[in-house]
């Protein structure tokens, strides 16, 4: 008599690592592309601060040295800050602010931060709701605005981490050029140190302007970003599934 085949021991692993990815493939892909750009970024600014350093008579900078110096900090937090900045303008302006025809905005009488019942919060919490969203008090208060609240947090973070870094760079720079070094406060008052945020700022607000403004009138198949392809120019806060 045969004996029955035992399942493969692995299987169920690889089933689960399966769901896993294709469950939060959005989030995987783009934090795996966020990492492969950051690194593309470390040995590309590598090369440009090396350049730069031959160019001034100084010996050049391994790696390591470099993606721990403030000259590479000062280039990544200067652009997390802007980003953080264009998605929490971007969730708390869409609370009040609106836009016909666009399905970055809610429906059209929709601005304010709407009831209970809207929000399925307090009372009108359902049983998977989280549970801070029907616990009341301080704590629904706290959860209901949580996400604006962490992304400026993180702005203010990155923006006061730029500014620091920022002053060790620019600093850096002023002694190669023998010249004496300046205060946090004087250099979050310099013009390189809003040169270089104004222009990460402009580049995320005609991002938004830009999402806003072009989906009332353009279409992309399948996205929840888009409006169904046959929805009208003036349909508001109408999204694909």
């Amino acid at each position: 008599m045969t004996a029955a085949r035992r399942p493969h021991p692995s299987r169920p692993l690889r089933a689960r690592l399966a769901a896993f990815v294709r469950d939060n493939a959005l989030g995987l892909t783009f934090l795996t592309a966020f990492l492969a750009a950051l690194v593309g970024q470390a040995f590309a600014g590598r090369a440009a601060f090396n350049d730069q350093l031959a160019v001034d008579g100084f010996a050049r900078v391994g790696l390591w040295e470099y993606v721990t110096s403030s000259d590479f900090a000062v280039d990544v937090t200067e652009n997390w800050q802007s980003e953080y900045l264009q998605f929490f303008l971007y969730i708390t302006g869409t609370i009040w602010l609106l836009q016909r025809g666009s399905p970055e905005s809610k429906k059209l009488g929709r601005a304010g931060t709407e009831t209970d019942e809207d929000q399925r919060a307090g009372p009108h919490a359902r049983s998977d709701s989280p549970s801070w969203a029907g616990a009341g008090g301080w704590r629904q208060r706290l959860y209901s605005h949580s996400l604006g609240l962490v992304m400026g947090t993180i702005f203010v973070l990155c923006w006061l981490a730029q500014s620091v870094t920022g002053t060790a760079a620019y600093n850096e720079q002023r002694l190669r050029d023998l010249q004496a070094p300046i205060g946090w406060t004087q250099y979050a008052a310099s013009a390189d140190f809003w040169d270089r945020t104004l222009q990460n700022w402009q580049s995320e607000l005609l991002a938004i302007a830009s999402m806003a403004l072009l989906a009332i009138y353009l279409r992309q198949r399948g996205s929840p970003e888009s409006k169904p392809v046959g929805a009208s120019h003036g349909a508001t806060g109408v999204e694909g599934g």
